[in-house]
């Protein structure tokens, strides 16, 4: 059975139109209570509330042979490898993706320059295929910034920086061609549809997910719309949701999968796309820098890509990652890259151009020490829900592609191996097992290229760390003793523990100042969030979530002067000053906001943000991004 999708892209044309429409939407939602900030359903049991008593709960179940939680590059990867094993072997399987993007590629935001390694092995006539690989690099340069200058910084041949041989892309675009790929396969996409329950059998084995209800007032009460989530069952699940995935990090916890690894570390990308001056536009050249605005003990650092596009228009991309293991709670990543555009050896590419869209990201940086175990009983981690990119290469694409195609060859064969069930039972039953054994992706991990990789640079991100050197230790690390040992050093580096707990209370730190945005190259937030076409049902209970109410206010601000309201990429968190003498501060969550980054998620201090999925097809509409 197939579930009607969601609505197609809400992305406007104007960027006034979506700030109006944005704003619309937060004066047409209902008020919460006062003090009442989390009434979603995955926090609040609704058992014990009588405005649920005699609503129907049952849920209708559907069974799939696999089922991939997430359509970007891994789960669309995976996708594909397993129909390419049954087309092989002339077998038929169910494969169902779920996306939580009311479009395949519409949720996916990066650079992206990408390494073509795992799609020659996927398609290696992805060329005859229409693959939208259109601007091999042709330009490699380096730089670090200082206030006032550019150094130029060496790209040796065969090092991690080295780009030759790679494509630039608009990774939306890719991933929408993969979607096509999958769907010519017999595989069955699902958009608009976000997993927000993992489903375990009597033996604690996961079997599948359920989608979110729709129809529930942001009060946390039913509506005249109201529907139940549906469940797919499957009898191998791969969860491919990309960084911080909601569920992904259920099964983690649930599992233990992070025993015997490093907590993940983590980055914030922030991206826009530009139309340039023809007399400017450098189709194949790729540019990064490091160094100003962020200080020396600050991991962060530029790209800006010259794309050439088919039609002819001239586009570049361009963004700034910040590590989210900085100190001061004042940093405001937004503001650094905007920031960034101003120096006087990139501002001149964007004068006179005009800016056409805005996102943000979370990014795995951990790498090797921060994978976790990659198997549990019915399902994977695949691609970045698992933490494949490797920082110094600034890819994660092909890596996680790989990680993919590897686990799909697992879950077929782990298929294949069950008895076969009878074909009423598998019609009508919901599925509760017996799962297929992935264990065998493990060990095929373990032998890839992709943990050779990962392995070779495990020291280049934590040497920013290891000494008081800064990011100049891990240039140190790079330059001189990853190039004469290819990662054979005898010595494994630590991160030093989990983003969240590095930041530093506001009394121990000093304010940033950032300049003003001029409107011409620099630009205010809400400007740039209208770019991003985000849209949310404004009647439903906020998906950003808090395990305490009380929280943000008694420790967030009163410690950390409210880091969430700088760290957003999107301004959903912000601090209210009460209207009388005596009244207290509080916290205003405008979940319409939402670019779906995890940012929150991830370097709230207290640890009291829960990121969950919103009704299906709401979140941004990035175009190509």
């Amino acid at each position: 059975m197939r579930r009607a999708l969601a609505s197609g892209s809400r992305r406007k044309t104007v960027a006034q139109a979506a700030l109006l429409a944005a704003q619309s939407r937060c004066l047409c939602a209902p008020a919460l209570p006062p003090g009442v900030l989390t009434t979603h359903y995955k926090k609040r049991d609704r058992a014990t509330d009588e405005r649920w008593a005699d609503v129907d709960m049952e849920r209708f179940a559907d069974n799939t042979d696999l089922l991939i939680v997430g359509g970007g590059p891994a789960g669309l990867a995976a996708a594909i490898r397993f129909k390419q094993l049954c087309n092989e072997q002339g077998l038929e399987h169910r494969v169902t993706v779920l996306e939580k993007a009311p479009l395949i590629g519409a949720h996916t935001l990066s650079g992206a320059v990408l390494e073509p390694r795992a799609l020659f092995e996927l398609f290696p006539d992805w060329e005859e295929r229409g693959a939208p690989l259109h601007t091999p690099v042709s330009s490699d340069r380096m730089g670090y910034l200082t206030e006032s200058s550019r150094l130029p910084l060496p790209i040796l041949s065969g090092t991690p920086v080295d780009n030759h041989g790679n494509y630039i892309v608009r990774l939306g675009n890719f991933v929408a061609w993969l979607g096509e790929q999958a769907e010519e396969l017999g595989v069955e996409v699902y958009t608009g549809q976000g997993g927000v329950e993992v489903l375990y059998n009597e033996d604690g084995a996961v079997v599948g997910v359920a989608t979110n209800d729709v129809g529930v007032g942001k009060d946390g009460a039913p509506k005249g719309s109201f529907e139940r989530g549906m469940e797919l069952r499957a009898k191998a699940t791969l969860f491919a949701e990309g960084c911080r995935g909601s569920l992904s990090k259920e099964v983690i916890e649930q599992f233990d999968l992070a025993a015997d690894s490093e907590p993940q570390t983590y980055g914030i990308g922030l991206k826009e796309l530009w139309r340039i001056d023809p007399a400017k536009h450098k189709p194949g050249t790729v540019e990064h820098t490091a160094g100003w605005p962020a200080d020396n003990n600050t991991w962060g650092g530029s790209f800006l890509y010259h794309l050439d596009d088919p039609d002819g228009d001239t586009l570049v991309s361009c963004g700034y990652v910040v590590a989210l293991d900085y100190t001061n709670p004042y940093l405001n990543p937004f503001k650094m890259f905007q920031t960034w555009k101003t120096h006087s050896s990139v501002r001149p590419t964007f004068e006179g151009g005009e800016r056409l869209s805005y996102g943000a990201r979370a990014l795995n940086e951990g790498g090797f020490q921060c994978i976790p175990k990659l198997t549990f009983p019915g399902g994977a981690l695949v691609g970045c829900a698992a933490g494949f990119l490797n920082v110094p290469k600034i890819k994660g694409t092909h890596t996680a592609m790989k990680s993919g195609m590897l686990a799909a060859e697992a879950a077929f064969e782990g298929i294949c191996a069950l008895p076969e069930a009878e074909a009423e039972d598998e019609d009508e039953a919901p599925f509760v097992g017996p799962v297929a054994d992935l264990s065998p992706y493990q060990p095929a991990f373990d032998a890839s290229w992709v943990r050779e990789e990962l392995y070779s640079v495990r020291n280049a991100r934590p040497a920013a760390h290891a000494t008081p050197l800064g990011m100049l230790g891990a240039f140190g690390y790079l330059g001189v003793v990853h190039y004469l040992l290819r990662g054979k050093e005898p010595f494994t580096l630590s991160h030093g523990g989990a983003d969240w707990s590095r930041l530093k209370p506001a009394s121990e730190c000093k304010a940033v100042e950032y300049p003003k945005p001029d409107g011409e190259v620099s630009f205010d937030l809400l400007s740039s969030v209208a770019l991003t076409g985000t849209n949310h049902e404004g009647d439903q209970p906020p998906h950003l979530t808090l395990k305490d109410d009380s929280v943000p206010v008694a420790r967030n601000l009163a410690i950390y002067d409210g880091p969430e309201q700088r760290f957003c990429p999107a301004g959903v968190y912000e601090y209210l000053q009460p209207d009388e003498p005596d009244g207290e501060p509080r916290l205003q969550i405008n979940a319409q906001n939402c670019i779906h980054c995890k940012t929150c998620d991830i370097k709230c201090p207290s640890q009291n943000i829960d990121w969950v999925v919103p009704e299906g097809g709401g979140g941004p509409a990035y175009a190509g991004m």
